[in-house]
């Protein structure tokens, strides 16, 4: 009796885990269309991204991110994440 008990709990556990993700989907209408938020913090990490590189580019320190390909898109994360915490952390 004891084992159906656990069971069923951790069956009721797993549903309910399973169906939080059924929430609403944080998106923002613009021009009749539905966008979703992560794709308004990927332009903005992107554009952030774009602004450091002038200004390290200007400053004639565009070695200090040494590997390109791995700093760049590590730093686009990090600016989209920080705009995701900033402007939509309910």
């Amino acid at each position: 009796m004891r084992l159906l008990n656990i069971l069923s709990l951790a069956s009721l556990s797993v549903a309910g885990l399973a169906l939080g993700g059924c929430a609403f989907a944080p998106s923002i209408p613009l021009f009749g269309a539905a966008f979703p938020d992560w794709l308004f913090c990927v332009v903005g990490g992107v554009a952030a991204t774009v602004g450091v590189h002038l200004m390290l580019n200007r400053r004639g320190l565009r070695s200090a991110l040494s590997p390109h390909a791995i700093s760049y898109p590590a730093l686009s994360a990090v600016f989209a994440m920080a705009a995701w915490l900033l402007f939509f952390s309910r």
